[in-house]
Order: structure tokens, then sequence, then C-alpha cells
């Protein structure tokens, strides 16, 4: 029997539950709210500080934990103070207790003895924000976004299929998500399939297994007439069917389906084609008669322009400009972790009633940027500073004030505050054993100067440039 302090606790948690509910509602709009976020089930918990929420599905716990979970937090955290955590989780509406393997590599969970299930062969919602306007162009993906929007236009495809390769969180997703939207608003009445690979070979393997339970053909024939009736079929991540041999073995003849018919097919992997390892050869030439283009990487100018297109879909956030550049310059890996740095400082932020700045920034995001920096340190930036203006080391941390040592020296307090973890009090030891409010003072006078010094500005994004590799 609960007490009675659990049993108000459940009851404050399901209120602010409602409220949450609500807010994302008329935030995010009924189709996405329906779409992804409606299925979340609230979990009892003996976790005072702690937030339970469950999906049905790994891949929806994902989308969640990707695009909501700072989210979820700060609108908890406004309901309850006390909350720490919000923990997104998969939970099946009825749990499997076996299963059934349908070849050596291919399994699914079997459902109870004596239940046929009737498998759903269902498209993955789009993502409404995942279209051709919000995505954000330069040299490093412009040929796969021309190649998208080629592939959405009415009329007979000039191509097909288009595979799609980058490393993940690059904007593979967002462009197959934006060619739908852009196909179905040009045909109101085709029909478009998204899912991924592994979804795929889900739906596949739960046909072969109602196919044994019934003794019939029916349910593979209704998996393989409701994709190939697709006028556009989108898979993502390819690579995660590799080594699945009788799902490739489906998903080749699928695909060969698709094509012979004339109709359009996009294919996505984390590399290119000929890189992934564990896909039949067949599959590799098949998606080779169409179009290949690849996502790199993006570039320092990519990245701004992206924290700025995602800033302006974050009303009210006040981001200072030294900020941006700390994460355009250090998170280097993926759009996504870009993103997600971003949404952690605005939701903090909100949380705390603090103001953004650098120091609170480098606060916030110190294990994501311990995690992606290069590892520089102290003695490598003085090092490299006293190279560039032709001192020798010992000069930086001397008691020297003319111009042409100090203002080297500031530079590099500059880029030890923005380049390492270390505290102020340390930086300013190592300079001398000066004070950490010199370090203040120098850090806010090179801020100033790169704005109106074209110098100092150029010098100090060359040795940025050299210290972060």
């Amino acid at each position: 029997m609960r007490s009675g302090d659990g049993m108000a606790r459940e009851s404050e948690t399901a209120k602010a539950w409602a409220l949450v509910r609500k807010h994302l509602r008329d935030s995010a709009g009924a189709r996405l709210f329906d779409q992804w976020l409606k299925p979340m089930a609230l979990v009892e918990t003996d976790e005072s500080d702690t937030i339970r929420l469950a999906l049905p599905s790994a891949f929806m716990t994902n989308w969640v934990r990707n695009h909501y979970q700072d989210r979820l937090l700060a609108e908890f955290r406004a309901q309850l103070p006390a909350i720490r955590a919000v923990v997104i989780e998969t939970r099946s509406a009825t749990p499997a207790p076996a299963v059934l393997s349908v070849e050596k590599n291919d399994a699914a969970p079997a459902q109870p003895a004596g239940v046929a299930a009737t498998p759903r062969y269902e498209s993955t919602p789009l993502d409404p924000r995942f279209v051709f306007d919000r995505f954000v162009v330069d040299a490093s993906n412009r040929v796969a976004f021309n190649a998208a929007r080629a592939l959405a236009e009415p009329g007979v495809p000039r191509f097909s299929p288009l595979f799609l390769h980058s490393g993940t969180g690059n904007g593979k997703t967002h462009l197959m998500h934006a060619i739908a939207h852009a196909f179905r608003a040009a045909n109101p009445d085709a029909t478009i399939l998204y899912m991924s690979a592994e979804r795929f070979m889900f739906d596949f393997v739960a046909a072969v297994r109602a196919r044994a339970q019934r003794q019939s053909d029916k349910d593979t024939h209704a998996f393989k007439e409701r994709l190939r009736a697709a006028d556009l079929l989108l898979i993502d991540d390819l690579q995660f069917i590799a080594g699945k041999d009788s799902t490739q073995e489906e998903f080749f003849h699928t695909i060969n389906a698709i094509m012979s018919a004339g109709k359009r097919l996009v294919i996505s992997a984390d590399r290119c084609p000929q890189g992934l390892d564990g896909i039949e050869n067949r599959i590799v030439s098949r998606i080779g008669c169409g179009l290949v283009a690849d996502i790199k990487a993006p570039e320092l100018a990519l990245r701004r322009a992206i924290l700025l297109r995602k800033l302006a879909d974050l009303p009210g956030a006040d981001v200072p400009e030294d900020v941006l550049e700390l994460l355009a310059h250090r998170i280097t890996g993926s759009i996504r972790e870009l993103e997600g740095a971003l949404n952690r400082i605005c939701a903090y932020a909100q949380l705390t009633g603090e103001t953004i700045t650098l120091d609170f920034a480098v606060s916030t995001l110190g294990d994501v940027l311990r995690g992606v920096q290069k590892r520089v340190t102290i003695d490598e930036i003085q090092k490299a500073v006293s190279t560039h203006f032709d001192l020798k080391p010992v000069d930086l941390v001397s008691a020297r004030r003319a111009v042409v040592v100090a203002r080297p020296r500031q530079i590099a307090m500059y880029l030890a505050k923005r380049l390492t973890t270390r505290s102020l009090p340390e930086i300013g030891r190592k300079f001398g054993g000066r004070d950490h409010s010199t370090v203040i003072h120098a850090v806010r006078r090179i801020e100033e100067l790169r704005d109106s010094d074209r110098e100092i500005d150029s010098a100090v994004r060359v040795l940025l440039h050299e210290l972060e590799g």
C-alpha cells in the first residue's frame, strides 16, 4: 500500500504531466504532437527527482530523445523544480516472451503461442520541420540538396535511385523527409513510404512469422504489395541490414520492382555503396545505377549558418556572438550535436534564469566540449602565440608591459579561456602568477579588438586554426 507522501507525489507528477502535454501540443502543433509526443506515457517511479516516460518503439524513443529531451526537462522543472532528470525509454504495450528466429541473423519478437498477429506495414511519420526551405546549403551538401530537389520534382524522374551517404547527424534524414514533403505537395494522391532499413527488416520478419503461424502467404504478399505499390519509397540507414541474408533478398527484389516500374527510390547509409560491408554486391550494383551523392562534414561557415537558422526557431533566446563562435569552432562532429548543444544552453538558461554568456556556455557544455575538443594545453598556446608574434615563450609570462608583448599575452589568455577547461585563476597562474581579473580583462579586450581590428582578428583566427588542427 502506498504511503500518503507517495500518493501525493504521484498526484503532483500527474498534474505536471498534464500541463506539460498541453504545452507541447500548443508549441509543436497537433500533427507533430499526435505523431511523436502523444504516445508517451508517464511511468511510475520511486525516484523523487526523476521523471520516466515510455514510448512503444525504439525508433520513436530515439527521435523524442534527440528532439525533445531538453525541452521536456525544462517543462517539468517549470512545474516541479525538484526534478533533475527526464528519462525516455522504450516499453512495448505487450511484452514479447520469446524470440522466433527466421534465419541465422534475422529475428523479431514472437507472439504468444496460438496468436497470429496481423502485421502493420505503415510509413514512419514525417517530421514537418524537415523541408527544403529549412535545409542550410553550402558546398559540402549542395550536390545532395540539388539531387534531392530534382528527385522530388513532378514528371518522369531524371534518375532513380538516389543514394545519400554521410556520417550520422549531417542531414541525410532531413533531405529524405524534405523529398517526401515536396513530392506529396506536387502529387497529393501519391503513395509515399518512408522507413528505416531496420523497420523494413522488422516488418519483413513479422510477415514471415505470420505466414508460418497462419500457414498462408497472405501476409508476405501484403508486405510486398504495400512496398511495391509506393510511388516514392525512402529507406534510411541501409547499413543496419548488413549481414541479414533473407532481409537483403527481399530488399533486392523490392528495389528491383520499384526501379523497373520507373518509380522513385531514395536510400541512405553512413558510407558510400562500395564501403557497405555485409551488403550484397547485387544491391550495391543496383544502387550504382542511380545517383550517389555524399554530404561532407559541415565546415565552419556552414556550422555558423546552421546555428543562426536554429536560433531563429528559438524565440526569446538571446545567444551572444562569442557563444555562437564557441559552438561553431568546437563542435565539429555533426549538425545534430551542434543543434543539441545550442538547445542545451538555451534550456539551462531558461531553467536557471541566468543570462547566456561565454562562461555560462562553457560551464553548461563542459562535458560536451571536453568530449569533442582536441586537447590543447596552455603551454601549446603560449608556444604557438610566441612563434606567431616572434617572441620567446618566457616573454608571455614576464612582467613586461610593452604593447608588443602585452597584446600577444592577452591573445594567449583569450585562447586559453576559449580552448581549455582551465579556470581563470589557473590561467592567470600560467601567465606569471597573474590575478584572475587580469585574465577577464584580457578576454574582454581581445573580444572588443576582434570586432574593430582586422589584424588582431586575423591573428586569432590563424592561431585557432593551428591549435585546433
